[in-house]
This record gives C-alpha cells, structure tokens and sequence, in this order.
C-alpha cells in the first residue's frame, strides 16, 4: 500500500503541496504578526484598568487531575498494517491524550506506547453505518452503492470509531453495551476538552491566533463559525490548509484510484492523512520560527505601548469616531432588517438545552453529595469520609457520571438559522456549554470540598457531621446558583456574538470594505502596530448589535423558567475568608483521612501507587474480553508454540484468514461464556466506583436539603468591561463591551500517574516502577511500522505543541457584614425588593 500512496503522491506533487503550505503560511504570517501587536496592547491595557465583571461566588482548583487518570482498560483495536484485531491497553491520562499500549505488561514496564493521539477534531462513532456515510461522502468520485462491501467488518456488535476528516481514522470495538457507552463517554470527553481552543492563560499568543485565523479566512470570503478550528496551532493550521487543498488533490488523485469501492476508501484515507502528516511538519517548523520573531519583538513594543498608552487610546478612539460615522447607519439598518427579529428565537433555542444541563449538573452535584452523607452514616463516620471525597473531587472528571448533563446540549437544534447565518454546525456551542458545565461542577465540588475541611477542625461526631454536610450543600448550591446564572449569560451572548457579527460583515462588506484603507491614515506611525483599521470596523459592527444582545439576554433573565439572575441582582459576598481557604495546600483526602495511623508512609505511598488511581474504574474484576483475550492468548500459543512474542499473540484473526469475521465472534462468545459469571438484579449493572454505593439502612434518616432562594438588592446593572477575548470562543467578543471571564482551573504539568494493578510475574510490592508517560506537550502520534509491531518494538512519539489548556483561577473574596451562616448566597433584605423572594428562587 505505501508503493501505491508513493504512486500518488511523488515528487511532483509533494512539492506543489510544499508550496502550498509555504504559501498559507505566508499569508496567515502576516496577519499573525498584525494581530500580535493589537493582542499584546489589550492585555497591557486590561492589566492596567483591571475592569472586571461580576465576582465569582464558587472557589477555582488550580490543579483538578494532577496524577490522575481519567480510564484505563483494554479495548480491541483493528491494526491497518496487518489488517488484524489485537486487544490493546488504552489510557487516558490528565491531559486527555489517547494512549495506546501493546498490553497491560507494556504499561507496567514502562514500554513507549504504540499511540499517541490528540484527538482534537474527531468524531466518534459507535456504528458502521455513521462511519460509512461520512467515508462515502468524502471519497473523490461517484458515491458506491450500498450493496458494497463496507470498508471495515468488527468482531463485536460494539465498534468505536475515530474518524477525521483528513487524518487517520482509528477503529476499535468492546464486547458490551455497558462498554460501549463507557468508552463513547471518555472519547467524547478527550474530543471536547482538546477541541476547547488555545490555552487561555496566554493572554496575547492565544488571541492573536484565533484573530489571524478569522482574519484570513475573511480574506478568503469564508465568514461565519468553522469546525475545525479545534486542536493546538499546528492542528489547526493543518486544517486550514487541507480545507484549500483537499478540493484540488480529490480533483487530480480521485480519478486514478483504482479498485472496488472499500479499497478505493481505505486508499483516500491514507493519502490523505500522509498529506496532512506532511503539512504538519512543515507547519511546525515555520509556526515556530514566527512565533519566536514576534517573541523577540515583543519587549520593545511592550516598551511603547506601557511609555504611550494614554496616546494609543487617544488615537484609537478618534479613528473609532470616524469609522462610526460611517458604518453604524448602514450597520443599524442591517441589524434591524436581517439580525433583530431573529434575536429572540436565537437566543430560545440556546437557553433550552443550556439551562436543562445546568440543571443537571445541580442534580448530579445534589445527589452525589447526599449519597456521599448517606454512605457516612451507614459506616464508619469520619473514618470513610475521606475514601468519599476522594471519588467526590473527582466528579466533574467521570465522562460517565457528566453524560447525563452533557447529553442536554445534543437537543441545541439551529437548522432554521445555520443556513441564515452561515453557522457551519451546533457544535462548537454545543462543546463550549459542555465545557463550562464541567467547569461549574469542579468549581461546586472544589468549594464543598474546601468548607468541608474547615468544619472537620471542630472534632465532630456523626449526626453533627452529617448536619454539616447539609448545611455546606445548601450553601454551595446558592453559589452555584448565582455563577451558573452569570455563566450561562456570558455564554448567551457570546454565542449570539459568534452568529451574527461574521453574517454582518458580510452583508456589509460590499459597501463598507473596500472604503477601510482610506482610514489608515488617521493612525500615527507609531501607533500602527498597536490599531489596526480592520479590527476597529469590526468593533463598530459589534456595537451595533450588542445593546439588542445585551437587552434580550436581560429580558430572558426575568423568565423564570430559565433559572436565570437579573443583571440588577447583586449578589454579596458573604465568606469573607474563603478565598484565602481556596489559595491553600490542595486538600488530599486520601492521605489525610484515609490511611491507617500506624502504617508507614513511605509503604502507605507505594501501596497507593499500586492501586489503581482512575477517575473510572471497575470493581468487578477483569472485564469479559479481557478473560477471553486470555483465552485467546492461550489458543493462539497452542498453535504457534514457537511465537517469540507471546504478549501480542492476541490477534483475532486465523493466520490464514484475517478477515474470518465469524470465526473471531464464535471465538469471542466462548470467551464470555467460559469466563463471565452471571449477574442478577442490580449486581448485572456495571459498577463505576467513582461514585459511591448508597447504603441505606432500616429506619435511616438523611437531613433534607431546603433551597433557600438568596434575596437580592436592587443595583445599577453597569455593562462589563474586559480587554481580552475568550480564547475558547470561535469568535471574540468586543474587548470594551464585554464582561471579563472566568478563568478555569488550571491542568496539571506533565507526571508519572501512579502504576496500575501489576500484572502476575512484574515487579515485587513496593517495587519502583519506571513508566513512559507521555506529557501534555505530545499532541501528534506515531505508529509503529509493521515490521516493529512484528517484532515488539515500541513506536517513538513525535514531541509537538501541548493540547491541554492550562488555566488559572484565584479564589473568590467575599465579603459582607452581619449575615447569618447558611445565608451565603445574599443576606436577606429588609428595604422592599422589587420581587418576591419567590421569584428569586433558583430551584432546578
């Protein structure tokens, strides 16, 4: 096959694809450039005005899954080289990187994994059908009939399916159901998180980007949101320059496949992810080498901008005025023709399913927490508490536990409007709710968390302990309450930003654009680094249209429906030291409440490192693939008893026939059969012990949690100000009209995750094991050749760019005089609010 991906791709065409890339680059460079300068002058300037929006009542962890892995577990992964299914160990660590093993006893030794994919950009797909429509859709030529072969057959009824639009595709299936949905659930989860954008905490490389992007797709006449941008800067770049390039290789290459339909797919697919392994390590090179010149650049800028600021505002305010007076006319008329009277069923469809999953999260925080005070009881007291909190920190990181919540957002439905308004899908709103759910949930447990060891330094007993537990719930859900209210409208808007300002500029382009150069020379030489004419029309554009965003989010706020805070609500801080709790150690329950008095702790931490420490994992044993993959294992050895690698034995596939897809199922149900024992009742359920068993005894009693709706004051509702866009938003909003954001918490630096439960014949307890554990910074992949996975070798990682997003956050300083203690959310007032406390009521 790679003779006939060479036929395709020669020199010839290599080199017109290098010239290509060379010439997107240079391009995007030079917006890039622009960009910097305007990105590194708004965050001086918002460090300098420090204008911010409403303070955050919900404490921010900084580190949330330091030495943790989301899942580990086997999986069956079909291997292209050699066209076999072989059972591979799967780990997900903090950074939600994909992780593949050639088994279990390659992850204990700490053998270089076979894979390691970012998995920024995919979709996942749990059929053959789904997976066959977007491969019939995107092959070059006349579609094949469905009578065809398919590309691909799976052992199992339960395939995964990773399929990108111009890399590799990765195929892997489960024997379950239960697994299946499991698997689905963490896959999404790395997809969303890798997707999230630029890291936020750079506050001038990240918007400069995402800017330069959109700037030269609009150079390009292509407006609007767009998928791909998703992944880390080389990602993205590759993308934009396969969006150009693809069209003209399926011209050329796509007559001269050869073949039947499947081959002809499966032939497509590998070209095209070679093209995109070589635009991406040409990109690489070049992005590098840019953003090091801007770099060196930068401290004489910053120099300028710290020495004339007061100059720059000036200038640019006065070039602003001018740009006004002639846009805002024609820019009003649009709005109101072709945006206004589309606001409000806008914004209905967006607050559904947003505020339904919000909810969730409100519920599933309730419930864990109660469950967790249930468990306490029913045993031992304190000495279980800290096993409880431990799973608790974790719940905002449970794929599964989160899916109910993140499942509200597939009903966001914009097919009336995506044609409109040139959305490209729901997606990006979609995942950018999601995130902020997740967000919320670490929050509301990071603050329960942090009360609750505060409490605990007064020696309690059980009931006063289970009393305290209620008490801190109802306080952390009104603060809950008022975030997800200030969280969900920020989203509201910047969602409603992100769909109608690029339809704007487009309308208003072919009056307005061509006029814009006429403006430059209003700019001080100086200054033109720092004011640009383009981004200051598109400040104007959003202008326009801001005050009828911001009036009918305000509006939406008084339904009660939408469990939603009006902007004049204020809500006062009523713990003024909780931040100071938040900027303390991070709390480890385990160590803290968990362990023995007696046990040494160097034994205690070896003993923990044995264990183990996933967000997901199982407490039934070996799953039933894996003890047939044992079975496997054995059989295979019988034949081949000469095999020098016995570990990767696990092929499904007769030597002779490797597609025998009926004999690898007959093969997989005997597996089952012999080794799967039978559940009845609840017990058949797969346990994820994350969470916690609810032991309910007879005559127990669980104090109930009353929502007490904080009462508010009535209060000027100033409009926020923020000199930064958000970097996980596809298109920034205005610097000078919006709020500032939240910071998330932060992702942990690279770290060895402690060893999983060693396999028989590994190194003794307590042993010291050294493992491979790729970093936050290793965001490509590399697959061993056939002859290496052949011969056992493992595959070396290509180092690339991180696609974590590390994030701050600071603790929220609450202050407020003389309220009570569970009034957090907001002292009640006695001067005659406008509303009820009724109508204040947040309850979900």
């Amino acid at each position: 096959m790679g003779a006939v991906i060479s036929t395709h791709l020669d020199e010839s065409r290599r080199l017109y694809i290098s010239e290509k890339t060379g010439k997107v680059l240079g391009e995007f460079c030079q917006f890039y450039e622009d960009q910097y300068g305007v990105a590194l002058f708004n965050s001086i300037r918002y460090e300098i005005e420090g204008n911010g929006g409403p303070q955050s009542q919900l404490l921010h962890r900084k580190v949330p899954l330091e030495d943790r892995i989301i899942l580990s577990g086997n999986l069956f992964q079909y291997v292209e080289e050699n066209k076999k299914w072989r059972n591979r160990f799967c780990v997900v660590p903090h950074n939600y990187g994909l992780v593949l093993y050639e088994n279990t006893l390659a992850y204990d030794r700490g053998i270089q994994p076979r894979v390691a994919l970012n998995s920024a950009g995919y979709k996942i797909l749990t059929s053959l059908d789904q997976y066959l429509d977007l491969v019939n859709s995107s092959l070059p030529g006349t579609a094949p009939k469905s009578s065809n072969a398919p590309i691909l057959k799976c052992p199992t009824q339960f395939p995964l399916i990773l399929w990108h639009p111009y890399s590799r595709h990765y195929y892997f299936c489960v024997m379950t159901g239960k697994e299946q949905d499991k698997w689905r659930a963490v896959f999404q989860d790395c997809v969303r998180h890798c997707n999230n954008g630029i890291p936020e905490d750079s506050t001038v490389e990240a918007p400069a980007f995402t800017d330069a992007i959109r700037m030269y797709r609009q150079s390009k006449e292509q407006y609007g949101t767009w998928d791909m941008l998703c992944g880390n800067e080389v990602q993205v770049l590759s993308n934009l320059v396969m969006e150009e390039l693809v069209p003209e290789l399926k011209n050329t290459i796509g007559p001269k496949l050869k073949g039947k339909a499947q081959e002809r797919q499966r032939l497509w697919i590998q070209i095209s992810d070679a093209v995109y392994r070589l635009i991406s390590d040409q990109i690489k090179a070049h992005y590098d080498a840019m953003v090091t010149k801007c770099e060196l650049e930068r401290p004489r800028m910053e120099s300028t901008i710290r020495t004339d600021m007061d100059q720059i505002i000036t200038s640019k305010e006065h070039l602003a005025s001018k740009i006004r007076a002639f846009v805002l006319p024609k820019a009003e008329i649009c709005v109101r023709n072709h945006v206004q009277p589309y606001i409000p069923s806008i914004l209905e469809a967006l607050m559904t399913p947003t505020s339904q999953g919000f909810a969730e999260v409100r519920e599933v925080f309730f419930k864990e927490v109660t469950d967790m005070n249930m468990n306490v009881i029913n045993e031992s007291g304190m000495e279980s508490l800290g096993e409880h909190m431990e799973k608790l920190s974790q719940l905002a990181f449970h794929p599964v536990k989160m899916q109910s919540c993140y499942e509200k957002m597939d009903q966001l439905k914009l097919e009336g409007l995506q044609q409109r308004f040139d959305v490209s899908s729901a997606s990006v709103f979609k995942q950018r709710a999601q995130i902020l759910m997740r967000e919320q949930m670490d929050d509301a447990v990071h603050t329960f968390g942090t009360l609750l060891h505060q409490e605990l330094g007064k020696m309690l007993g059980k009931e006063e302990l289970c009393k305290s537990i209620q008490r801190i719930l109802e306080r952390v859900l009104k603060k809950y309450d008022y975030d997800s209210s200030t969280v969900r409208k920020k989203f509201f808007r910047e969602a409603l930003l992100q769909i109608t300002v690029p339809f704007l500029l487009k309308k208003l382009a072919p009056t307005c654009k061509g006029e814009l150069p006429k403006f430059q020379e209003l700019i001080f030489e100086d200054f033109d680094s720092f004011i640009l004419v383009e981004n200051t029309y598109e400040e104007v554009v959003l202008q326009s249209v801001m005050k009828d965003i911001m009036q009918a989010v305000k509006e939406a706020a008084v339904q009660r429906k939408h469990n939603l805070y009006r902007d004049s609500m204020v809500m006062h801080n009523s713990d003024p030291n909780l931040h100071l709790l938040g900027e303390g150690t991070p709390i480890d329950w385990g160590e803290e409440f968990g362990s023995q008095p007696d046990s040494d702790p160097a034994t205690e931490k070896r003993r923990r490192a044995k264990q183990v420490v996933s967000v997901i994992h199982d407490d039934e044993g070996a799953l039933p693939y894996e003890a047939g993959a044992g079975v496997l294992m054995h059989q295979v050895s019988q034949e081949e008893p000469d095999s020098e690698e016995p570990e990767t034995c696990l092929a499904l596939a007769a030597p002779g026939s490797p597609d025998d897809v009926q004999e690898i199922r007959g093969m997989l149900v005997q597996e089952v059969r012999v080794e799967t024992r039978v559940l009845a009742g609840e017990e058949a359920k797969e346990q994820l012990t994350n969470g916690t068993i609810v032991q309910l005894s007879a005559g127990s009693e669980v104090c109930g949690a009353e929502e007490a709706a904080p009462s508010a004051e009535e209060g000027p509702a100033p409009l926020e100000h923020s000199a930064r866009p958000d970097a996980g938003s596809l298109y920034p909003v205005n610097p000078e009209v919006e709020e500032q954001e939240a910071k998330p918490a932060v992702l942990a630096s690279p770290a060895v995750p402690p060893a999983l439960a060693a396999a028989p014949g590994l190194a003794e307890e307590g042993a010291e094991v050294n493992r491979h554990e790729p970093n936050d910074k290793e965001t490509g992949e590399e697959v061993t050749s056939q002859g290496q996975a052949e011969k056992g070798e493992p595959a070396q990682l290509a180092p690339e760019s991180g696609a974590g997003a590390p994030e701050s956050g600071a603790g929220a300083p609450e202050n407020s005089q003389g309220t009570t203690e569970s009034g957090v959310g907001a002292p009640e007032s006695s001067k005659g609010t406008t509303e009820s406390s009724e109508g204040l009521q947040t309850q979900f």
